[in-house]
């Protein structure tokens, strides 16, 4: 596997962010992004059986979820 994609969200609940894998059971979370981004590298980690087996790639996909309301 070349690449992972994961989807990041802010969390409406708790606040910060949310992280979740595209076709693996990875979810991580953080308060900011500099810190997600350490915790989903800490993720693969766990994950991963070995360092090679982590991809190359891995892209991070944000999702803004807006709201427009008429009054």
């Amino acid at each position: 596997m070349s690449k992972i994609v994961f989807v990041i969200q802010e969390d409406e609940i708790d606040g910060g962010y949310i992280a979740r894998a595209l076709c693996h059971g990875i979810t991580t979370q953080a308060e900011t992004i500099a810190e997600l981004k350490i915790m989903i590298a800490d993720a693969l980690r766990c994950h991963f059986d070995t360092e090679s087996e982590i991809p190359k790639i891995i892209r991070l996909h944000h999702i803004k979820d807006e709201v427009l309301a008429w009054v």
